[in-house]
């Protein structure tokens, strides 16, 4: 079962808001009640974009925009498409082989659970044990077939979130040290990098230290993670409810996030931007027979000889089919 892109969640969201100094009242006196949370989530925000990975992120863009000579705001969709080409494609290619192997365990883990209800069902005749007993028996034996299995198979579930607990802090350090670079914490060769970003635009975004005043960043923003969760919706005929409540949440986190984009610098906006259209073209790109074939996916009864064309056809289905019969 493949999921959508996960999407950063409000917590780290907050942080890229936090002003960039506590507030005056604070400066003095002790704090309580809500100006100490305020307090500690700025220490909080202090720590982490001081900290060691946002530093290597910073010196990363500094570095690809010094050796390429592109202007900034193509350095940082270079950033982007070589982060999510480089690291998170690979990732993803390696989620998709896990999840793989996992859908082919499930015809042998059920035909091992009826054998094993059959014989703890047997023993407990014997042995009398009660519902609960024959219940917990069943549960912790099944729990150890299915264990051996995974290990048989190298395709522990946990392997296929090791995308997430990698693309999420990339995308927030990387995040934070555009801020940086926005707000001037940062030079390289004496010459400050906010100066830089501040003619480094192009079309209607040349300041790259302010927000997108025309909203078109955080709008398309908002589209492209929208048409992220559609295009996995639309491979699910039939979802359950826990999917069903996820696919709600990141429908509401891709309309959160164009205000939010709308209230940072145009350089993380425009970062988050490449980096969802970057995601996009590679969810399509994994769902090509070639391309999986070639990332040696192993093949499962759920994929599809012509992919595109039913993303095509169960969109006209679900979105226009019933207009026309109105």
């Amino acid at each position: 079962m493949r999921r959508p892109p996960d999407r950063p969640s409000p917590g780290m969201l907050r942080l890229l808001l936090l002003p960039r100094r506590p507030p005056a009242r604070w400066v003095g006196r002790g704090l309580s009640g809500s100006a100490a949370a305020e307090g500690g989530a700025w220490a909080w925000y202090e720590a982490l974009s001081a900290s060691a990975p946002v530093a290597w992120a910073e010196a990363g863009l500094a570095g690809l925009q010094a050796a390429s000579g592109l202007p900034w705001w193509a350095s940082v969709v270079a950033a982007s498409a070589l982060l999510r080409t480089g690291l998170t494609l690979p990732l993803a290619a390696h989620q998709g082989r896990v999840l793989a192997k996992l859908e082919k365990l499930q015809p042998e883990i059920q035909s091992l659970a009826k054998q094993l209800r059959r014989e703890v069902s047997a023993c407990g005749s014997r042995r009398r044990w009660s519902e609960r007993e024959a219940r917990f028996h069943f549960r912790k034996n099944l729990k150890r077939i299915v264990s051996e299995l995974y290990i048989r198979d190298n395709c522990h579930p946990f392997k296929a979130s090791l995308l997430i607990w990698i693309q999420i802090p990339v995308w927030v350090f990387v995040s934070l040290a555009l801020r940086n670079f926005s707000i001037g914490r940062t030079a390289s060769e004496g010459f400050p990098i906010q100066e830089q970003l501040s003619v480094g635009g192009t079309l209607w975004f040349m300041d790259l230290t302010a927000p997108d005043s025309t909203l078109m960043l955080p709008i398309t923003l908002g589209l492209l993670n929208l048409l992220i969760v559609e295009i996995f919706v639309l491979q699910k005929p039939s979802m359950s409810r826990i999917q069903k409540c996820a696919t709600h949440f990141f429908r509401g986190m891709s309309i959160v996030m164009v205000p939010i984009a709308a209230s940072v610098p145009s350089a993380m906006a425009l970062y988050w931007v490449s980096s969802s259209f970057m995601g996009l073209s590679h969810n399509l790109l994994l769902r090509s027979p070639a391309f999986r074939r070639l990332c040696r996916i192993p093949p499962t009864k759920s994929d599809s000889a012509t992919p595109y064309k039913d993303i095509v056809a169960a969109a006209y289905a679900k979105y226009f089919a019933k207009r026309d019969t109105v």
